[in-house]
């Protein structure tokens, strides 16, 4: 008997023994194929096939693992392309998660569907598109969060979204879909976007609990939340008792003739004519700050006066003269209008005086760069004063009373160590940002895009002078936004400017509530840190790593490679110090142009500082004010 019940085992045993799920593949097999897969693969370099890639001391990049079990892969911001081989993934039994952010991988949405047991999927910042099946998510019951913004997906929203019973965030934004919302009715859904679609017809009521940021940026969606009133159903046509009564259809009884259709209709021309002129004119008058083509830059001397014309971006003086000294603008000056508006312009600082957008129009204007967060130019006004216009395109997550708001907190904002804005123009697709123009420019600009005099004034005095003008103006900050995410959210060496004497401005902070989700992963500094790649969190330790790759930078003299979208080029200062100090060889990091001074052990104590701040785990970090007491302790 139990030798006749062995052999009805032994074909369900052959047949389990033979299923795909399980065959022996080991974790680094299957990574080995998944890599494969890719183009550009060059990030993944730890992942070395005779290692195991979840081992205590040689983890690979981009594994999550836990108890030495691989549960997620986070390859955000790799530069990857190609395919993504789902099947290799569908052999990890362990997976739960998955993230693709910011990379370049294009073509239908992968079969996603094959890994049932999934719990996070984040693939925004790519360049997927085509329709995806309404029943894709139909057997990935696990899920809890969706992130598939700043693609270029089309046709409906998949229904089985709707059905998922665990979703907590889902993020849809800035893709191409179109017709109506699905019935959502998740009591769990805590976070939503689908702004920047084309999405037409009501919001479902079980959507009703997020405000109208969610779903701007479609102009056909309509209900309360949005403020819009859905239109009624056209009534049904009444059909007469006796046919006999019915009118006759003819011109007399009012239907029109094909001169009266055709009359209507070049009316109508005439008037979207109009329409067309009149905003095409608006949009010139806006674009005349922009003067050129940035795409387009040439190199050029600057002549006339003893300012030092910096660029903040690069290694070169790259700068560009509109036609003429100068663009005139509408009306003669500025003029104050109401509620502190002066020719469309909201001063929230007037510490410079008081201008207004005509002023800025009959300026003459450089182009100084153009960066993840809009492009900039110097404006120099009649009246002396030189300002820095920034022309932003992405800040719409607030809408204009909440921007409003947020940008006359950055103009109360007074310290040694912080630009506070002087001005701001509100438009919903762009903004402008008014500040001070600062001559010597950026401290990435000093370090690496001039190697002559300016560079050699920054001695090991200087540079620990800027270091602690900078912690004291991110302690501010810190304080000012206590309850803020991110504080600054965007600190790198471009966003510190230096004054004549090197006292270090911190510009560029507190974006990170104003800038939509698809872009701010792409433009904010702090959304590079180990925490927000892995687990797509942020906190205000994100700044403390952002500070400590600039006290490496300015102890080493190296350009971070971490400033790169793609990682290719620089120094990767925080695996190359973490290194060095672990082989108790910091003495050669110095940069040689301060390490012949007396001082180099209270260099290499800086750099400790540094290192600590860039560790992976945001809890191991120093706070500010253990950084500020530590750096003061050191000597100049």
């Amino acid at each position: 008997m139990a030798a006749a019940a062995r052999f009805r085992l032994l074909p369900f045993l052959l047949l389990f023994l033979a299923s795909p799920s399980a065959l022996s593949v080991s974790d680094t097999e299957a990574l080995i194929r998944l890599k494969q897969s890719f183009l550009n693969a060059g990030a993944l370099h730890s992942w070395d096939p005779n290692t195991a890639p979840c081992a205590d001391k040689h983890q690979w990049k981009g594994v999550i693992c836990m108890n030495g079990i691989l549960t997620g892969i986070r390859l955000s911001s790799m530069g990857l392309s190609g395919k993504i081989d789902v099947d290799a993934l569908d052999t990890l039994p362990g997976l739960r998660s998955v993230s693709f952010w910011n990379n370049s991988f294009s073509g239908n949405i992968p079969e996603f569907n094959k890994l049932g047991a999934l719990k996070s999927l984040y693939l925004s910042s790519n360049r997927f598109s085509g329709h995806i099946p309404s029943d894709l998510f139909s057997s990935m019951t696990s899920l809890k969060k969706v992130w598939l913004s700043g693609n270029m997906f089309a046709g409906s929203i998949p229904e089985s979204l709707a059905r998922l019973p665990h979703l907590l965030e889902l993020h849809l934004e800035s893709n191409k879909f179109t017709g109506p919302i699905p019935p959502f009715g998740q009591n769990s859904l805590t976070s939503l976007d689908l702004s920047n679609n084309q999405l037409e017809g009501e919001i479902p009521q079980g959507l009703s609990k997020f405000n109208s940021d969610s779903f701007q940026g479609n102009d056909g969606l309509c209900g309360k939340v949005v403020n819009k009133e859905c239109n009624p159903p056209p009534p049904a046509a009444s059909v007469p008792l006796d046919s006999t009564d019915a009118p006759t259809a003819n011109a007399k009884d009012g239907a029109m003739s094909p001169v009266t259709m055709v009359g209507i209709a070049i009316v109508g021309m005439m008037v979207l004519f109009l329409v067309v002129i009149i905003v095409k004119r608006r949009d010139s008058e806006f674009d005349l700050l922009e003067k050129d083509n940035l795409d387009d830059l040439i190199e050029v001397s600057v002549s006339g006066g003893s300012t030092n014309r910096s660029s903040n971006a690069g290694s070169s003086h790259y700068s560009r003269r509109a036609s003429g000294s100068s663009r005139r603008g509408r009306g003669g000056g500025s003029t104050r209008g109401k509620s502190g508006v002066m020719g469309e312009l909201v001063m929230v600082n007037e510490e410079k005086g008081q201008f207004g957008l005509p002023d800025l129009m009959k300026a003459a204007a450089e182009v100084l760069g153009n960066g993840g967060l809009g492009s900039a130019y110097k404006a120099a006004m009649m009246n002396g004063v030189s300002v820095v216009v920034k022309r932003m395109r992405e800040m719409n997550r607030l809408g204009k009373d909440g921007f409003d708001a947020e940008m006359r907190h950055f103009g109360r904002l007074r310290h040694q160590n912080i630009l506070t804005p002087l001005a701001y123009h509100y438009r919903k697709e762009e903004k402008l940002l008014i500040s001070e123009y600062v001559p010597k420019g950026s401290l990435l600009y000093v370090l690496h895009g001039d190697r002559g005099t300016s560079h050699s004034e920054l001695k090991w005095a200087v540079r620990l002078k800027m270091i602690r003008g900078i912690a004291q103006g991110l302690d501010y900050l810190h304080s000012e936004y206590a309850s803020a995410d991110i504080p600054h959210g965007n600190l790198k060496s471009c966003n510190i400017l230096l004054s004549s004497n090197y006292d270090p401005l911190l510009s560029d902070y507190g974006f990170y509530p104003l800038i939509n989700s698809a872009q701010a992963a792409q433009a904010l500094f702090a959304l590079k840190t180990p925490e927000y790649i892995q687990n797509q969190q942020v906190s205000p330790k994100s700044d403390i790593y952002c500070f400590g790759i600039i006290i490496l930078e300015t102890v080493t003299g190296k350009f971070p490679s971490q400033y790169l979208l793609n990682g290719k080029g620089g120094t990767d200062v925080v695996h190359w110090v973490h290194t060095a100090i672990a082989e108790q060889r910091e003495s050669e990091l110095i940069d040689p142009e301060i390490s012949g001074s007396e001082s180099v052990s209270d260099m290499e104590m800086l750099l400790r500082i540094g290192a600590e701040c860039t560790d992976t785990n945001p809890e191991k970090r120093p706070s500010l004010n253990e950084i500020i007491s530590r750096v003061e302790e050191i000597k100049a």
